[in-house]
């Protein structure tokens, strides 16, 4: 990891001042006597260079979650809009679920929803002597486990995503205790009592892990908010699409609703 971070700083300081512009220099500390982040992990103490380590994996693994759920989501709602399409735009049902149910990739989402219910409600109206309700009942059935299966699948991870958003600032500020701690030992073993001047750099060091917590937590939680919303956006959408496929199926078989 050190070396990678050496090999970062030489790439950034190697790259044309006109298209790095201020990254380059925030990162190097070069502009303004700003702060040389590097340096200050290079310079940490092993406690806190392990703790930033940590952080910067959940860090990683953070946005590996945010991407994938972003493609999800997105894939969802796409899928919705053009079964919702194909749904309502007067196809016969058995010819919808032939076509839904030859396609080789799984389905999800609403088409899962409606496969599964309209296969059960199928499989027991060839039953002449079963009660319609029952019929209806066992279509229902199968579409709720559907939609719940669907709500499992948009929602893993998230857990996840919202452990390390809510942790990475207190990981960040064990950093920064041990970073004082080793600081202040460090004076006291050394007699020096310069004040301010001999402790600012350790300070610095030490307070470089509670910013890192932080650079980490922020996306985590922004991202668990908004895929939350989303969540329940696509639930609310498939409860109501279960409801009216149900009321249609009670319809062909005679029930009032």
């Amino acid at each position: 990891m050190m070396t990678w971070l050496l090999a970062l700083q030489d790439t950034v300081e190697a790259l044309p001042q006109d298209i790095t512009g201020v990254a380059a220099q925030a990162l190097t500390g070069t502009a303004h006597g700003g702060i040389n982040y590097i340096d200050l992990m290079l310079k940490a103490s092993i406690p806190v260079k392990i703790i930033v380590l940590l952080l910067l994996l959940g860090s990683f693994t953070s946005w590996v979650i945010i991407f994938r759920k972003a493609r999800v989501f997105k894939q969802a709602n796409r899928e919705a809009d053009q079964f919702e399409n194909r749904f309502w735009s007067g196809t016969d049902l058995s010819k919808l679920y032939a076509s839904t149910n030859s396609r080789k990739h799984m389905v999800s989402g609403l088409e899962a929803i409606f496969e599964g219910g309209f296969r059960e409600f199928t499989r027991l109206r060839e039953r002449r002597r079963l009660d319609p309700r029952i019929q209806i009942e066992g279509a229902q059935r199968v579409m709720r486990t559907n939609f719940m299966r669907e709500m499992d699948q948009l929602e893993r991870n998230l857990e996840l995503l919202a452990n390390i958003g809510s942790t990475a600032p207190y990981v960040g500020l064990v950093g920064t205790v041990f970073g004082i701690m080793v600081t202040m030992h460090d004076m006291i073993s050394s007699g020096d009592q310069a004040g301010i001047a001999a402790v600012a750099p350790g300070i610095s060091e030490a307070l470089f892990a509670t910013a890192v917590g932080l650079f980490v937590a922020i996306p985590a939680v922004w991202a668990y908010n908004r895929f939350t919303t989303r969540v329940e956006r696509l639930s609310v959408r498939y409860e109501t699409f279960a409801e009216e496929f149900s009321a249609i199926l009670q319809r062909q078989v005679g029930i009032d609703e």
